[in-house]
């Protein structure tokens, strides 16, 4: 593999959980694309002299040992497979002491800019991406969520009412959550979910909380995604509305599994599509939570236990 960023991670990218938020691990993967597209002889995919760029279609994530501030990061890259027009990228976003801190499996398509319609690789670019090819590491592979399977060909605002999915989230998207193109970044799809999951669930947290030993726990119990399914349907520019709606898909002691759709309230048109597992998170011991029976109820009655579609 190839090395495509090196850095570290910022306070102000860490939330209120203590580590990098999830936001900032798919910004960090959209870098190391750029370098990426260098590598394989694109170098203007990601400036205002582009013809054709690279866009995520389908990802998954992995979420295996949290960045804290200050901590450094490496990312390397290589390709599982490539078609005439599109690849399946592997990124591994890595701790100093070599600790794999996230991967990355994204199905990326070349587009030119004028039309958006898929865009034949060069006979270099193909050659470049076959000299690339790797196997997936073991680590890397979906665990909970079947990345294998094909994703719905569409999604409708009427697929969440079916879920029963409530609406957690709402805003619209501002100039600075934009690309070079005038397309919201892709780690804003991330940020929108992450930013209203929060309020979503804070009173369940509080009643986690309250069953902690000791005396003053507040603030405690938070959460964090050890796993993600992301497919990039739409790409809304500045000025364009979206709701964050959400349905439970499964509850156990251990995880919790999370259907997401950001839509267009105004067309009805689906941005994005989502599959999450997270865990109840302990901020003092830094560990997982085991979520009781009555607690399991508890989260079942904030949201339906919707199908995603």
């Amino acid at each position: 593999m190839i090395e495509v960023y090196r850095g570290s991670a910022n306070a102000w990218e860490c939330d209120e959980m203590g580590h990098m938020n999830v936001r900032f691990y798919v910004n960090r993967m959209m870098e190391g694309l750029a370098e990426f597209a260098h590598v394989i002889g694109i170098p203007a995919a990601f400036s205002d002299r582009a013809s054709s760029t690279l866009r995520p279609r389908d990802q998954h994530i992995r979420y295996l040992h949290e960045a804290r501030a200050g901590q450094s990061l490496l990312m390397t890259a290589g390709v599982i497979e490539a078609s005439d027009t599109s690849a399946l990228i592997y990124q591994q976003l890595e701790h100093a002491d070599g600790r794999i801190c996230a991967s990355f499996q994204t199905w990326v398509d070349h587009l030119e800019l004028d039309t958006g319609l898929p865009f034949a690789w060069s006979e270099q670019t193909r050659a470049k991406l076959e000299a690339m090819k790797i196997e997936l590491p073991e680590p890397a592979r979906a665990r909970s969520i079947a990345f294998d399977d094909p994703p719905a060909p569409s999604a409708k605002m009427s697929d969440a009412d079916k879920a029963g999915a409530i609406t957690i989230g709402r805003g619209v998207v501002p100039p600075a959550h934009c690309d070079i193109y005038g397309r919201m970044n892709a780690e804003m799809f991330v940020a929108r979910v992450s930013d209203s999951v929060g309020l979503f669930l804070s009173d369940w947290r509080r009643s986690l909380e309250e069953q902690l030993e000791g005396d003053d726990n507040t603030g405690r119990m938070g959460g964090a995604v050890i796993e993600a399914r992301w497919v990039y349907r739409r790409w809304p520019k500045a000025g364009d509305r979206f709701v964050v709606r959400t349905a439970l898909a499964s509850v156990s002691e251990n995880v919790q599994g999370y259907h997401h759709w950001l839509i267009d309230p105004t067309s009805g048109k689906v941005w994005a599509t989502n599959q999450t597992i997270a865990i109840a998170f302990d901020l003092k011991k830094r560990r997982l939570h085991k979520i009781s029976e009555a607690d399991q109820d508890r989260l079942r009655a904030r949201a339906p236990t919707g199908l995603f579609v």
